[in-house]
């Protein structure tokens, strides 16, 4: 559901020569550069920046910040940049200096798969020298540290187990509505560990028991950061929407949302996005963002609904 896939005939060779011919000289073609590598996939610009290695001796980002300036910049070496390491570095920049950027830390660690999570995780240590668990834990606190570690073991079941689909349920309406006051132990441990495939079956025998939604429960049940997170961990596509409206033009979570999920989600999160506001994300991205920045992000969203 991506609205970026690996272009079909790729030759990074090829592309190396277009964006060294749009660097060179006086002036950059910036159309040339952007129109480029929005339409490639992360591996396949991990494979021009090998090719324009060997071809001009120079690393290409390198060339790219020298000739580009401000979002557009920011968005283009994002771009280059391999996604594991992208996340890493988000993850690294969300956890250190004052203050922790949670919905950062909750959109990465909730959306990511088993594999990548544990692939973030060693990048993040020969980067950065820290163990993620470990600065996570120094800069949270509570039940939501708890599903935010639980979230970092990487070990989500795959799939999903029939058997348990109807006890899932059951034990998550005791554990809240059912009962007075809310048993957190039971959420954190049922949303962190299931797939998000048997979450979903879950939600719905749950809204079939109850007769009313998971989302309106963990609302009802729980505040802060750990509700936002077992919403997310619940609905890890429609996140993406939610942290885009919510953040009015934040241009660190746009960037962010674009460059992360314009290969995986990038169509769901547009039908999200224009549920939740009634305005397609195109329109917002036209009307909140310009420049060569702008069209970057337009060709990353891939339509207008």
């Amino acid at each position: 559901m991506g609205s970026v896939r690996p272009y079909v005939n790729f030759n990074a060779k090829h592309d190396a020569e277009i964006l060294h011919k749009a660097m060179k000289g006086i002036g950059t073609d910036e159309d040339a550069i952007l129109m480029l590598l929005t339409a490639r996939s992360n591996d396949q610009r991990q494979q021009i920046k090998a090719a324009y290695k060997k071809a001009y001796g120079k690393d290409l980002v390198s060339a790219l910040k020298s000739e580009l300036g401000g979002l557009f910049e920011s968005l283009i070496v994002a771009l280059m940049t391999p996604s594991v390491l992208y996340d890493a570095s988000q993850l690294h920049k969300a956890l250190k200096g004052a203050g922790t950027e949670d919905e950062v830390l909750i959109e990465i660690l909730a959306s990511r798969t088993g594999e990548q999570i544990k692939e973030i995780t060693k990048v993040y240590k020969k980067e950065f020298g820290g163990k993620l668990e470990k600065d996570i834990c120094g800069d949270t606190s509570g039940h939501y540290q708890r599903l935010l570690v639980i979230l970092l073991q990487g070990s989500r079941e795959e799939g999903v187990d029939e058997e348990k689909i109807e006890k899932d349920a059951e034990e998550l309406y005791t554990a809240g509505e059912g009962k007075f006051g809310t048993d957190e132990e039971k959420f954190i441990t049922i949303l962190g560990n299931r797939s998000t495939e048997h979450l979903r079956k879950v939600f719905d025998a749950y809204k079939k028991l109850s007769g009313s939604d998971i989302e309106d429960s963990i609302k009802g049940e729980t505040t802060g950061n750990l509700e936002n997170l077992l919403l997310a961990v619940g609905k890890s596509h429609n996140l993406s929407g939610i942290s885009l409206g919510r953040a009015g033009t934040d241009d660190g979570t746009l960037m962010r949302v674009m460059v992360t999920r314009s290969e995986v989600d990038m169509l769901d999160i547009r039908a999200s996005f224009k549920k939740m506001y009634g305005q397609s994300l195109y329109t917002t991205i036209q009307e909140d963002t310009a420049g060569d920045y702008q069209k970057a992000l337009l060709y990353l969203c891939g339509g207008n609904d």
